[in-house]
């Protein structure tokens, strides 16, 4: 588990009994790799790491896994958002917990999708505002804060935040719980949710919101933030999905463009295929130094769910996939390269 400092995840696992599968795979491994890193260009400024990163697991219940990650913006005007993306890992944990704690409970499940798309987006920002609340209400902001502000920035920026304090721990959210029968996803803001099936295809489970162009996001500090969310609850299919990849902005605007990013997906399953989930685990973190100094500069989270019987050898039907991961362990470094970022030159923009 991590906290926005830099701690890991790697290596817990949870076991996941499915539903109506043969005898030999009715307990499914699974496995989580995860790291946050501080942008190289917070390391010059001397800002701290304002992504965070949490993963629950209930080893007394049906065993669902539930990741989470946020990433504090970088304006000057959210000084406090390192607090305000540990406020938001937290709580989408434990909302999920409690969630899907209630459901195993709820004898009607006719209409699961339709609540939990109304009551989670209202929850969570409900929870996230009164964390800020009581964490102001601990320290409030101080007079060296507002005046750093405004030297950074301008007079009407530090008028902002005074009429608003919760700006300064602006900050998005992003949230997974797995469980034997189903997933659901949740996001307010940037970032990227990604799934990845055996046979290497990846794909986006939420919809894209129009509104994320260029530095600009929905966030927990809006008033509009319940309503902001995205949502997805998808049945699990036969086999499920082999990986599942949440990021932040930063790891994600490493690379030239959406496909470059996307391809990531399945270079990690060859890779995990080609090396080993130790090996793997163990690279993330040099990768993820490397995105942001040759590419956005920004703090750099990304949180891998791995089902580890679908890293065994492919069946002969995806013989692709076991030759890429056959050309992947034999030119491991330029698949390394590529999952690095495409060390485009950015700025962080904030």
């Amino acid at each position: 588990m991590a906290d926005g400092t830099g701690a890991s995840v790697n290596g817990d696992r949870v076991i996941i009994e499915g539903k109506g599968a043969p005898p030999t795979a009715l307990e499914v491994e699974w496995r989580i790799i995860g790291e946050t890193v501080p942008g190289a260009s917070h390391l010059r400024a001397g800002i701290p790491n304002q992504d965070a990163i949490l993963h629950l697991r209930e080893s007394s219940t049906r065993l669902p896994l539930i990741l989470s990650i946020s990433d504090g913006h970088g304006s000057p005007k959210c000084f406090r958002s390192d607090r305000g993306s540990r406020f938001a890992v937290g709580i989408g944990a434990e909302l999920m917990r409690e969630t899907l704690n209630d459901k195993g409970n709820d004898n009607d499940d006719a209409t699961p999708e339709s609540k939990l798309k109304e009551t989670l987006p209202i929850e969570l920002a409900r929870r996230w505002a009164e964390a800020v609340e009581a964490d102001l209400r601990r320290e409030p902001l101080s007079q060296e804060e507002l005046e750093r502000l405004q030297e950074k920035d301008n007079a009407r920026a530090r008028s902002l935040v005074e009429a608003r304090p919760s700006l300064a721990y602006g900050a998005t959210s992003l949230t997974v719980a797995l469980t034997a029968s189903f997933v659901l996803y949740l996001q307010l803001g940037d970032g990227e949710i990604i799934t990845v099936s055996e046979t290497g295809e990846v794909s986006k489970p939420l919809p894209e919101d129009e509104r994320l162009l260029a530095n600009e996001t929905t966030s927990l500090c809006s008033d509009t933030a319940a309503q902001d969310f995205r949502f997805a609850y998808q049945t699990l299919t036969n086999p499920p999905p082999a990986l599942i990849l949440l990021t932040t902005d930063g790891y994600a605007n490493s690379f030239t463009d959406d496909a470059g990013f996307l391809k990531v997906g399945s270079d990690i399953l060859q890779m995990l295929r080609a090396d080993g989930f130790d090996s793997v685990s163990r690279s993330v973190k040099g990768w993820l130094e490397e995105a942001t100094r040759m590419g956005s500069g920004d703090d750099c989270t990304l949180g891998i769910i791995c089902r580890m019987d679908a890293l065994k050898k492919p069946t002969a039907s995806s013989a692709g996939v076991e030759v890429a991961a056959q050309q992947s362990s034999q030119s491991g470094s330029a698949v390394d390269d590529k999952i690095s970022g495409e060390a485009e030159q950015r700025v962080e923009q904030g």
